[in-house]
């Protein structure tokens, strides 16, 4: 994975507060919120903690670049506990999974991309076998349990934690994987193998903060997600989605 520039000055900042909103916006649902099934604001409140739940993911993701500080053990402690909270995954195991995507877009050594079928649900099944492991199941189902113990109504975790992740890894996985790299290869995606959505910033950040600017990322790893736009919009005007 290429870096050309310095991390960002507000990497850690921004890092901080994507994880102090997803964590604190839980603990209030699962605690403290007087919300139930019936209520339509609870449902607000997962659509919430859902794009919260990608926030997430993408801040361990940035640490993978080491765009969040310059110190690489900063990065690594922030992408550790991102990933870790997101869905218990190992952050070790993704960096190495993510630079050999970022070496061979869709190529066979891609373990984001499918060879054998460019159907959404059947390449998302395929990305979900080769990304879970045995060690993520049980570490997710003790963090279940314990918070159950720990009095949580089991409506509340499901509601406000596993489904928020579970929308959040669909969101994550259309936006950042399905749609930059189905084939067929267009000459704008060249030499990345990977597309970008048209430039709409607002509607960019809300669908995955920014992370649909996909051919901008592969063309500048170490570009933080908020800055992708600024990339956009200096890339010379190309044929898109």
């Amino acid at each position: 994975m290429r870096n050309h520039h310095s991390p960002d000055p507000w990497g850690v900042l921004i890092a901080l507060t994507v994880l102090g909103a997803w964590l604190g916006h839980l603990a209030w649902l699962l605690v403290a919120a007087r919300l139930s099934l019936a209520s339509p604001l609870t449902y607000l409140h997962i659509a919430v903690q859902a794009y919260l739940s990608t926030g997430l993911f993408i801040t361990g993701h940035d640490a993978m670049h080491g765009t969040v500080s310059r110190f690489r053990w900063v990065n690594q402690a922030v992408g550790t506990v991102a990933c870790f909270l997101f869905a218990g995954l190992s952050y070790r195991r993704l960096v190495v999974n993510h630079r050999a995507h970022h070496a061979d877009p869709t190529g066979p050594d891609d373990p984001d991309f499918s060879t054998r079928t460019q159907s959404f649900w059947l390449w998302f099944a395929t990305f979900m076998v080769r990304y879970t492991t045995w060690l993520q199941i049980l570490v997710m189902a003790a963090k279940f349990n314990l918070l159950l113990h720990l009095g949580v109504a089991q409506w509340r975790l499901l509601a406000f934690w596993v489904v928020p992740s579970v929308l959040g890894t669909v969101q994550l996985f259309y936006f950042g994987t399905f749609l930059p790299h189905r084939r067929p290869d267009t000459p704008d995606m060249a030499p990345h193998h990977a597309r970008s959505l048209p430039r709409n910033h607002l509607w960019a950040m809300l669908s995955c903060y920014f992370f649909g600017y996909h051919w901008e990322h592969h063309q500048s790893p170490s570009t933080p997600w908020w800055r992708l736009w600024k990339m956009s919009d200096a890339r010379e005007p190309v044929a898109r989605l």
